[in-house]
């Protein structure tokens, strides 16, 4: 029963081919990527798929049984890259499919959650057996601008009093590897955040405590947060964003506290200060 996961290169793919060789290390694994020749680190086959052309995707998914599809990083071309991949996936006969897709995604005020609702909607119309993984923010988002933050003198947002629940992209890998390697998934939708919540403010006073140094939270307009981040060398589209997931998290749509994802990996999600240390332990 091949498994194959998309973008097995990126950040979370990584993760996820890792923990699937320590859960089942019987388990035939593909990893679907742009470039072969860049996955020969990961120690299982690899074959091209590129989202953006489908010719590349029927070789790809032949002999696949089930499919992680790991949504684009490519933000407004998401939609059509996952309609290629899921119409191949359904002429080459893959049985089940597992989607990364976004936190409360139906209902969420965040410009991202579009092009997943698309993407489900796919899924459904498709007809082939699904498990929807809605993941939350990942911590490392906020963790990597603490070497930023702390050369500044400040850490700056625009989330307000924002209650954030994220895990760090480790925890949803497990999970997405459980729902890979164990039955009982197919239909279901999975609404992923961390165990426990803070503030953007709760975070920098977090850094503070770990580093010893005083590092205020600066609450700023969506705009200036935006400039800022356009200052700091970030796209002007990027940082606008970026700007607008903030104010996002201050009308809660990073917020959730129905502890799915630790039931689905069978432990407490990674708490804030342990993701932080690892990120001043990266510095």
């Amino acid at each position: 029963m091949t498994t194959a996961i998309t973008g097995a290169t990126g950040h979370l793919g990584r993760l996820v081919v890792a923990r699937l060789k320590t859960l089942a290390p019987a388990l035939p694994l593909v990893a679907l990527v742009r470039t072969p020749a860049k996955a020969a680190d990961l120690g299982i086959a690899a074959r091209e798929a590129d989202y953006t052309r489908p010719e590349t995707l029927a070789a790809a998914l032949a002999g696949v049984d089930t499919l992680l599809l790991i949504s684009s990083s490519e933000v407004g071309q998401r939609a059509a890259q996952h309609r290629n991949v899921i119409d191949s996936a359904k002429a080459a006969g893959v049985q089940r499919i597992v989607y990364t897709s976004l936190l409360h995604a139906d209902r969420s005020p965040l410009d991202l959650a579009q092009e997943h609702r698309e993407t489900e909607a796919m899924l459904q119309a498709a007809g082939i057996p699904h498990t929807l993984l809605r993941n939350g923010w990942y911590t490392e988002n906020y963790t990597g601008s603490i070497a930023g933050a702390l050369a500044a003198g400040s850490f700056i947002g625009s989330a307000r009093d924002g209650r954030i629940a994220s895990a760090p992209r480790a925890d949803y890998a497990e999970a997405a590897a459980v729902v890979l390697t164990t039955p009982g998934h197919d239909g279901k939708t999975y609404e992923l955040a961390g165990d426990s919540t803070y503030t953007l403010a709760e975070l920098a006073a977090e850094i503070s405590r770990q580093t010893g140094k005083t590092l205020p939270y600066v609450d700023l307009p969506p705009a200036d947060y935006a400039k800022a981040l356009a200052g700091m060398g970030l796209p002007a589209g990027l940082a606008q964003a970026i700007a607008g997931w903030d104010v996002g998290a201050s009308q809660g749509a990073l917020f959730d506290d129905g502890r799915q994802l630790s039931r689905l990996i069978g432990r407490p999600t990674t708490p804030l200060a342990a993701a932080v240390a690892a990120a001043l332990a990266q510095r």
